[in-house]
């Protein structure tokens, strides 16, 4: 657990210099902070997590940028906003070919690159000139991938877990030992037998992410490269539970991350700046001693540079409005605030209450027993806050509302807030050359979604 002596005592990440490390990037699919031993969960056990922070740094405010698999994946391999990546700032939506990605930068100079279980996706990569998954190519499993590793080659190996992502798979050996362990409840949620269950379900199969990439870093110890390995442990986005995935709010978009390079990195640091896992592109050819082209622009966390707010977006996630809409959404997130741009209010947040073509009604909340109870029960003020439309701005006061339910956009007190972070977010539009900024646009309504129809097939049953 992260102490108040450690936080005050934060070492900054050191210079990288010398031979060209080797990376490991273990990605969660769907790992919300804090749900991880060194955070202070008092129920998850994630020693692989907490030895990378023990050995490494760890980041108290690490975001994904975009609360959307596809697109924050595809910022991690760009370093950059989402929404400079056309279609790619959707889910299902492709990668163009011509975009400078980190693992394309350091194939070119030498190193072994490739990946298993889930690279770049679920969006497609199908353009011209990119066939391959950005992620490199494909292998069945971490050893297959050194074994066929050239001999004196550094290597860059991507695993993408397919936890915790739903369905959450039940009676796990760990669950047992979590069911007598108290816990609370976020706030936007009932404290409910179904809600609780949910939880351990997901926290189990973030124990098994944690342990199957425990068993990687095993394989470089015995091979003697661990200590030559940049070892990055981290999440694209939070957990599937209401108001969570597809959400700016902190259980979409807070992520962990960790860093581990002996003799680069002082041991037992701790970072409590704001960064975004789009900095992770820069920081990996700044670790390899690759240039970092001009066009990843989010600054690498080797460098002093410390960030005081993240910026956040979201365009469509799942088909689930009629006419194949987005839910497009901008955003700033500081110590004492989190303030949202809902572009498009009159749309409904979480989908259409009708199912349309992905998912089920309201699909852009993933199918859990938690979502079906919400729905056949329709508790006060629970489901509005996961289901319900939103207004045109949203800002909570995080002193008083770590959870994020009660909006204070209209209240006299935090109007000079407001104008501050308005402000704030239309010179981060502009600069970044948001399409946005230059005021409404079609575009990621008009875009190709690639991803199934799912023919209506029912919910989960509420416990």
């Amino acid at each position: 657990m992260i102490t108040r002596r450690q936080l005050l005592g934060a070492a900054a990440v050191g210079a990288v210099g010398g031979r060209p490390p080797n990376v490991l990037l273990l990605l969660g699919d769907n790992w919300a902070a804090p749900h991880a031993g060194v955070y202070g969960d008092p129920v998850v056990r994630t020693p692989t997590f907490d030895r990378i922070a023990r050995e490494g740094v760890v980041f108290t405010r690490a975001f994904a940028p975009n609360p959307s698999c596809s697109p924050s994946r595809s910022s991690l391999l760009a370093g950059q906003p989402t929404h400079r990546l056309g279609e790619a700032a959707s889910l299902y939506g492709p990668l163009a070919a011509d975009v400078p990605l980190y693992t394309d930068q350091l194939t070119a100079q030498g190193y072994f690159t490739g990946y298993s279980d889930k690279g770049f996706g679920p969006g497609t990569s199908s353009r011209p000139g990119r066939s391959a998954n950005p992620a490199g190519e494909l292998f069945p499993a971490f050893d297959a991938f050194l074994g066929a590793r050239p001999a004196g080659k550094p290597f860059c190996f991507w695993y993408g877990s397919h936890q915790p992502h739903v369905p959450w798979n039940q009676g796990r050996a760990g669950r047992k030992r979590m069911e007598s362990l108290a816990f609370a409840v976020p706030p936007h949620l009932p404290d409910h037998p179904t809600v609780r269950a949910d939880m351990l379900d997901y926290y189990c199969e973030v124990e098994d992410f944690d342990q199957h990439s425990g068993r990687l870093l095993a394989a470089l110890e015995r091979s003697g490269e661990l200590d030559q390995t940049l070892v990055i442990m981290t999440s694209d986005n939070g957990w599937q539970m209401p108001r969570g995935l597809a959400n700016c709010y902190d259980l979409g978009v807070r992520v962990p991350l960790a860093m581990r390079l002996p003799k680069r990195i002082r041991p037992g640091s701790v970072r409590t700046d704001f960064v975004s896992i789009a900095s992770l592109a820069s920081t990996i050819l700044e670790a390899a001693g690759v240039a970092v082209p001009g066009t990843m622009t989010a600054p690498s966390l080797w460098s002093r540079r410390r960030e005081r707010e993240i910026f956040l977006e979201r365009e469509r996630h799942a088909n689930v409005r009629r006419g194949n809409l987005s839910y497009p959404v901008r955003g700033v997130r500081n110590e004492r605030y989190l303030y949202l741009r809902n572009l498009e209010p009159d749309r409904w947040p979480a989908g259409d209450p009708e199912f349309f073509w992905s998912v089920g009604p309201y699909g852009d909340i993933d199918s859990t027993p938690t979502k079906a109870m919400l729905m056949a029960q329709r508790p006060a003020p629970f489901f509005d806050l996961s289901f319900g439309r939103r207004p045109a701005e949203e800002l909570y006061d995080l002193a008083r509302d770590p959870g994020q339910i009660h909006n204070v956009a209209a209240q006299p007190s935090h109007a000079a807030a407001l104008r501050r972070l308005r402000v704030q977010v239309d010179d981060w539009m502009r600069q970044s050359a948001d399409p946005r900024a230059q005021g409404s646009t079609d575009f990621w309504d008009r875009a190709p979604y690639s991803g199934p129809r799912f023919e209506g097939l029912p919910p989960p049953e509420p416990r």
